[in-house]
């Protein structure tokens, strides 16, 4: 199997009721690698909702996803991430709740966040040597969709314009849906996930990931944060 990109991502715990039941949701399980059957939930279309962020795993961005730079390789990207992990405390949540960020819904963090933001910008920061950099297409398309001058700065010193400042943790839910779906899969949501999610919650590990030809990605390996 070819792996294209590489990515850093908060995956949450496999064993997790929640976090069952939230695979199923999305109907990828980047642990096995495998497609995994939906839940069945009257009168949403799960697999319709769910089909743009399906090939990303239930997962949090920490790095966005990037090519290996020239010179660096798998191995030392894995030496590297243990390393970062290494260095960083585990991060206490006080839960998550169902928002609406524009036309999708994701599980965002209650509470404070100052220590989840600085775990995400140390992944972007200390990683980054590992990126290769972006392409003038990959640019263009970025800036397609509309950024503001920090965004774009970032653009172009990190690869991707929500990372620092511009950061929002967020695990999506869905993609982009009309008003009447939205409301429809968001009642869903909070009937049979908001039941099962954690008060509060430990983010106790970093998650390397990879993904396929195909668009869909793999967890590699978890490293625990022990700083």
């Amino acid at each position: 199997m070819t792996f294209t990109r590489y990515a850093i991502y908060f995956a949450p715990p496999a064993q997790a009721e929640w976090t069952r039941f939230a695979t199923r949701w999305l109907g990828w399980d980047m642990e096995t690698g495998s497609k995994i059957a939906h839940p069945v939930v009257a009168g949403v279309d799960v697999a319709a909702a769910t089909e743009v962020p399906r090939k990303y795993g239930l997962h949090a961005t920490m790095k966005p996803p990037f090519r290996l730079n020239k010179g660096q390789s798998q191995v030392d990207l894995q030496e590297a991430c243990e390393q970062l992990a290494e260095t960083r405390p585990p991060v206490r949540l006080d839960g998550f709740e169902i928002a609406r960020l524009g036309r999708f819904l994701a599980l965002r963090p209650l509470g404070e966040t100052t220590a989840l933001n600085a775990l995400a910008a140390a992944c972007v920061r200390e990683l980054d040597s590992f990126r290769a950099p972006a392409s003038a297409a990959e640019l263009n398309r970025r800036r397609a969709s509309g950024l503001t001058p920090e965004q774009d700065a970032n653009l172009l010193r990190w690869g991707y314009p929500y990372v620092m400042d511009t950061f929002r943790f967020h695990i999506t839910l869905s993609g982009k849906l009309d008003k009447p779906t939205l409301k429809a899969v968001q009642a869903a949501l909070e009937d049979h996930l908001v039941p099962l999610l954690p008060t509060p919650f430990d983010i106790r590990d970093l998650a390397l990931m990879r993904e396929a030809e195909d668009g869909k990605f793999h967890l590699i390996h978890r490293y625990a944060l022990s700083g």
